[in-house]
C-alpha cells in the first residue's frame, strides 16, 4: 500500500455515533474514503467481503467475545489489517486474545484524530509484513511436502520396477513433461496409484 492514502478504503466498526463521527472526520481529513459503518462487528465477515475495504478499524471500550469471534473469522476468510481503538483500560490478556483473533494494532486510550494516520499506517506494515512471513512459511510447508511425496513415490517405483534411483526419478520427470504437470503432482498420482491397491506395472502405465 502506497504512503498517499487517497483511495484506502476504511470500514468502521463503532457503537458510539458521536464518536463515529468524529473518527469519520479524522479518516476523511487523511484522505481516507470510509466505504462502510457498523455499529458492531456482527456480520462483519459478509460486509467485509461486500464492501472490499483495505483496512477495519474497530473503536469501542473493549473487545467482548463476539467481537474477539468475529475478527477471528475475518482474519481466517479475509484477511486485512485491523486496528483496535480501546477506550478502557486492557488487561494483558485481553490485547493477547485480541492480537490472537488478528488485530494488527490495539491502541489503549482510545482514539484522538492526530493518531489515526501513523497508526493506520504503522498496522498496515506490520500486516503485511506478518503476511509475506506467513506466505513464505506455507510456500516452504508445500515444498517440504512435495520433496516427501516425491521421495516416497520413487522408492515405489524404484521397489516396482527393479530400477536405480536415478532411473525411477528419470521416469517419473519424463511422465511429468509429457503430463505437462508438476512433478509433485504426478509423485501423488504415482503413491495413489502404486500404494493404493490398484498395483499399476509402471509409470508409463498410468498413460493407458
Amino acid at each position: 500500500m502506497s504512503a498517499d492514502q487517497s483511495g484506502v478504503r476504511v470500514m468502521l466498526v463503532d457503537n458510539e455515533p458521536e464518536r463515529a463521527a468524529m473518527v469519520c472526520e479524522a479518516l476523511t481529513s487523511e484522505g481516507y474514503q470510509v466505504v462502510g459503518q457498523r455499529s458492531s462487528t456482527r456480520g462483519l465477515v459478509a460486509a467485509v467481503a461486500q464492501e472490499e475495504p483495505d483496512v477495519v478499524i474497530i473503536d469501542m471500550d473493549s473487545p467482548d467475545r463476539d467481537t474477539l469471534e468475529s475478527m477471528s473469522a475475518l482474519n481466517e476468510h479475509a484477511p486485512r489489517p485491523v486496528v483496535f481503538f480501546a477506550s478502557d483500560d486492557s488487561d494483558s490478556y485481553t490485547i493477547q486474545q485480541a492480537v490472537n483473533a488478528g488485530v494488527s494494532a490495539y491502541i489503549v486510550d482510545g482514539l484522538e484524530q492526530h493518531r489515526v494516520k501513523p497508526i493506520v499506517d504503522v498496522a498496515v506494515a506490520r500486516f503485511e509484513a506478518f503476511q509475506s512471513l506467513r506466505h513464505q512459511l506455507e510456500e516452504t510447508r508445500t515444498a517440504l511436502e512435495d520433496r516427501k511425496d516425491i521421495e516416497r513415490a520413487k522408492g515405489l517405483v524404484m521397489k516396482q520396477q527393479n530400477c536405480s534411483e536415478d532411473e525411477a526419478f528419470h521416469s517419473m520427470r519424463k511422465l511429468a513433461m509429457d503430463r505437462n504437470q508438476k512433478l509433485s503432482d504426478v509423485a501423488r498420482q504415482l503413491i495413489e496409484a502404486l500404494d493404493g491397491g490398484e498395483g499399476a506395472g509402471s509409470p508409463e502405465a498410468m498413460d493407458d
